[in-house]
């Protein structure tokens, strides 16, 4: 990997720096421990053997995504809100082990990660992308421009068009990718392949799948307070290339999903988990037709829940599917296999496979997969595992990095799961015009609506785009 130039004081962050550094100083000083990297000795890797990485997106899934790869060098982070940056470094300080804080306090850091790109571009391997739904593509993007490795926080894209332009530019660039969608690194899932692909239930050509979310906010109106943008936030590039609204806590730091501006709804955050067994074990592709019903919603936020269709045709020898998602609590007819008293899933979610010779369910990220009844699993001889297994979502994509080796749910892959996802909160816009979209995959676009195609693509605010 690169050796990193000696790295630069940070400019674009001087508001936090403070905050930050003085944390860490007081934490690394209490643990008075010589880090491992210059002692040498047992375990010590050389820093050729090492990927240099730089993480856009400190706060929420960017804690434990960058806790994920500091096994790697950490060259330069990214956050808009020094607040979320500080509060990153509080709890890496508060775990007790001394080499993290070291490790976040000697990578440069930045507000804006085009800068970052372009002062760090000869100093990094590949870059994290841990930051709210409307900006994934146009970060990774840029970083797969500059010839970087990209790992891309679920679900991949806010719209189609960016989808198929993330897997076409890492195809083109030979770059190793990944969407952060940790159950497909399980040993279940691994499993229910093995399971189906075996002829366990038969041929599928009915799965459900389900969540709780949203857990927050949804089917409500734009705020119409302007409050004061807190000092520590730079509201203009959280905005990036969506449309610009003022500054508002029902936007940021947390409730961005429930809004079609920022998020993908309860659909895009869960079903790059939950329909992703499903996706993988039916070895689908992308839906011809799509339909959805839904409560109200407005158009400022997703619906508070909803139902999706979606059909796929058939693929080789497996008959065609029909893939339905339910949303907010709502839930598919409980299976009369099911014994009395037995919960669907988790709390959380889960999926249904219904074959003509029985039924799978597991619960959100796979876990717990179970033939049923019970007695139908306890009767089922398992087939040899033949799915080579993962070392985890983040130490794949490492190792692909080291290895040049694909991944395996990378953006080839990742774009037409997320692709689905999308056309299902399309049909969820549409609902009100009472008829089930056409959907030609190969042309992208809806053949009997023409208005739905607005919405496979989106404007972006000047000073935004995705052209390279």
């Amino acid at each position: 990997m690169k050796k990193h130039k000696k790295e630069q004081r940070p400019t674009s962050m001087p508001v936090s720096r403070r905050q930050f550094i003085g944390l860490s100083a007081a934490s690394t000083a209490a643990f008075m421990i010589v880090p491992r990297h210059v002692l040498g000795g047992p375990g010590y890797r050389a820093p050729s053997d090492t990927v240099n990485i730089a993480v856009v997106g400190a706060g929420g899934k960017g804690t434990s995504d960058m806790l994920s790869i500091m096994t790697e060098n950490i060259v330069a982070i990214c956050d808009v809100d020094d607040t979320q940056m500080a509060g990153t470094l509080k709890r890496y300080s508060g775990m007790g082990d001394a080499s993290i804080v070291e490790k976040f306090n000697k990578a440069t850091k930045y507000r804006d990660f085009r800068i970052m790109l372009e002062k760090e571009k000869n100093n990094i391997d590949a870059v994290t992308v841990s930051t709210p739904d409307h900006t994934h593509a146009i970060i990774a993007l840029t970083a797969m421009r500059y010839g970087k490795h990209a790992f891309v926080q679920k679900p991949l894209t806010h719209t189609v068009e960016e989808a198929r332009l993330l897997a076409k530019v890492a195809k083109e660039n030979k770059l190793v990718t990944q969407m952060g969608n940790q159950g497909h690194a399980s040993e279940e899932a691994r499993l229910i392949n093995e399971w189906i692909w075996d002829g366990a239930i038969g041929d599928v050509r009915e799965v459900h799948c389900w969540t709780n979310r949203p857990i927050w906010p949804q089917g409500i109106k734009r705020p119409t307070e302007i409050p004061s943008v807190p000092s520590t936030l730079d509201w203009d590039l959280w905005v990036g290339p969506a449309p610009f609204r003022p500054y508002h806590p029902a936007y940021a730091p947390f409730s961005w999903r429930g809004w079609w501006e920022y998020g993908t709804g309860a659909l895009g955050d869960m079903g790059a988990h939950i329909i992703d067994h499903a996706y993988w074990a039916l070895k689908l592709g992308l839906p011809d037709t799509v339909q959805a019903s839904s409560t109200p919603f407005t158009d400022a936020s997703y619906p508070i829940a909803s139902k999706v269709h979606l059909t796929f045709p058939a693929r080789g020898e497996m008959p065609p599917v029909k893939l339905s998602w339910y949303d907010g609590g709502l839930m598919p007819e409980r299976p009369e296999e099911l014994e009395p008293g037995r919960r669907m899933g988790e709390t959380g979610g889960g999926v249904l496979f219904v074959g003509d010779k029985g039924k799978l369910m597991c619960s959100v990220y796979g876990s717990n997969p179970r033939l049923i009844p019970e007695t139908k699993m306890r009767a089922y001889k398992r087939p040899e595992k033949t799915i080579p297994r993962s070392p985890g979502i983040h130490e794949e994509w490492i190792a692909g990095i080291k290895s040049g080796t694909e991944t395996t749910t990378n953006f080839d892959y990742a774009a037409k799961l997320t692709e689905s996802m999308l056309l299902g909160n399309i049909a969820i816009r549409m609902a009100d015009q009472n008829t089930i979209l056409q959907y030609d995959s190969n042309k992208m676009e809806f053949t009997n609506l023409p208005e739905a195609n607005a919405y496979l693509r989106k404007e972006y605010r000047p000073g935004w785009n995705l052209k390279g």
